[in-house]
């Protein structure tokens, strides 16, 4: 996730009208279509075909902690404007305009209510490619108005679960799946350090089966942490203990704290002078270890808490994510299914920062908003609500995002839906490194995982009940 000021604005600007599309879209206007209208009189003059300027545009939402001392995601609210100003330069979605609504969720549940109130006063079909930890907030207003939830970030259990939920990505869940498959050939012991809450309860039992499943016996320690904290230093430390039972090379943690990712990080090279991602050396112990040498402690982490702006802010090949292993749900930002999404930031973002192409929240809106498109226009001249968007999705539309992702579909008769996350249409996931200084796609060795993978068999697996702790 990016950090930074998103202006919101309350009024669209005006825009241009969409091209005509599939025969006449827009209405005749002023004293030529009353002479043409009562030259046609003795035939009859009646509506012109696809509603004309009385149909109303397709207003959606979109919505994002922007301003917080938490994670912010205002490069999902900026992609969402970029593409309505690209859909709607060439005619809108089905011929039809797009209006795109951007609120600032404020990651409390307040305001992330009023968001949600918001999007049922102004009668969106929609909220698409949005980031919320607030789901009990944010889902029982639109479920109650029966909006549904499309392509959320995929933060919290209820979007996995929720009839009005319809991810176009495994979630977090998946993510720390994936990881434990990815930290396996290397890990005999792993230390999860994640937030503080419900959210991530289920993690450390996800992250083993993860092991478990790629063949790993690696032990996985649960260290929650709190949110939002500048110095990390005391966890770091525990971070360093917990590890210690551990031979010296075999030694990772994982890190899943969004934006306080860094400063955890930043911590623990404090602390560990020479761990990190390197192949070890001496300084000063910490954290228990003792005094001589610190061994070095493999990195993990998930896209959205690790970014190639991360890792070159953090020095590049030289920082501490060197070498680090991170897991994603899509191909890496260098990958040419991605040249649309650039070529529509570059063209229609007028130059907003806050859009990065690599960052996983930006992607998932941008996918998002992909399969709104497709299920817009599979309702050919028909009317577009709320309810005639989820008709399409709840029939099994396909979806299909350009191989971004496989062909998403969330109808009932979808046979592939997770075990405990029954909303899962994408359990497809990634395996990505810090190489050189780049986030790039990992390159399988031995017995470790290949660029891709499947988080399914882990997401199914029966949690341990332990919590993971010790």
């Amino acid at each position: 996730m990016t950090t930074g000021p998103l202006p919101i604005r309350t009024r669209l600007r005006p825009r241009p009208a969409p091209a005509p599309r599939r025969g006449v879209r827009a209405a005749f206007r002023g004293p030529l279509a009353g002479a043409l209208c009562g030259l046609l009189l003795a035939s009859g003059c009646g509506v012109l075909p696809g509603g004309g300027d009385d149909e109303p545009p397709v207003t959606v939402m979109t919505w994002a902690p922007l301003h917080t001392t938490g994670t912010n995601a205002p490069g999902m609210t900026a992609m969402a404007r970029a593409y309505e100003r690209w859909v709607n330069s060439g005619g809108g979605i089905g011929g039809r305009e797009l209006r795109v609504l951007v609120c600032d969720e404020g990651n409390e549940s307040v305001a992330a209510a009023e968001c949600a109130r918001r999007a049922v006063r102004e009668k969106a079909v929609a909220v698409v490619g949005s980031y919320s930890e607030q789901d009990a907030a944010i889902f029982s207003p639109i479920s109650l108005a029966g909006i549904p939830y499309l392509g959320g970030y995929g933060i919290t259990h209820e979007e996995f679960v929720n009839p009005d939920s319809y991810p176009v990505n495994g979630g977090l869940p998946a993510l720390i799946a994936a990881q434990g498959a990815q930290l396996a050939p290397d890990c005999d012991r792993v230390a999860l350090v994640r937030p503080e809450g419900v959210m991530g309860d289920t993690w450390p039992d996800l992250l083993r089966a993860g092991l478990r499943g790629a063949g790993g016996k690696g032990e996985v320690v649960d260290l929650p942490v709190p949110v939002a904290s500048s110095d990390y230093t005391p966890q770091a430390g525990q971070v360093l203990d917990r590890l210690a039972p551990a031979p010296a090379a075999r030694r990772c943690v994982s890190v899943a704290l969004g934006d306080s990712t860094a400063a955890f990080v930043d911590s623990f090279r404090r602390v560990a002078p020479s761990g990190g991602t390197g192949t070890g050396g001496t300084g000063a112990g910490a954290g228990g270890t003792g005094a001589g040498a610190t061994p070095a402690v493999r990195v993990g982490s998930v896209l959205g808490s690790v970014s190639q702006r991360l890792v070159d802010r953090s020095g590049g090949a030289s920082g501490p994510y060197e070498g680090a292993a991170v897991t994603g749900w899509y191909p890496p930002a260098s990958d040419p299914r991605w040249a649309t999404m650039k070529k529509v930031i570059t063209r229609h973002a007028f130059g907003d920062n806050a859009i990065d192409p690599a960052d996983a929240g930006v992607q998932t809106t941008w996918i998002a908003y992909t399969a709104l498109r497709r299920i817009v226009e599979s309702l050919g001249e028909g009317p577009v609500t709320a309810r005639t968007v989820r008709d399409a999705l709840d029939k099994g539309t396909k979806v299909s995002t350009g191989g971004l992702t496989p062909t998403l579909s969330w109808g009932d008769d979808y046979a592939r839906s997770v075990i405990g996350y029954p909303r899962t249409a994408n359990t497809r996931v990634t395996h990505l490194e810090v190489r050189d200084g780049q986030l790039v796609a990992a390159q399988g060795t031995g017995d470790g995982p290949g660029a891709t993978g499947d988080a399914r068999e882990a997401l199914e697996s029966e949690p341990t009940g332990s919590g993971g702790r010790e």
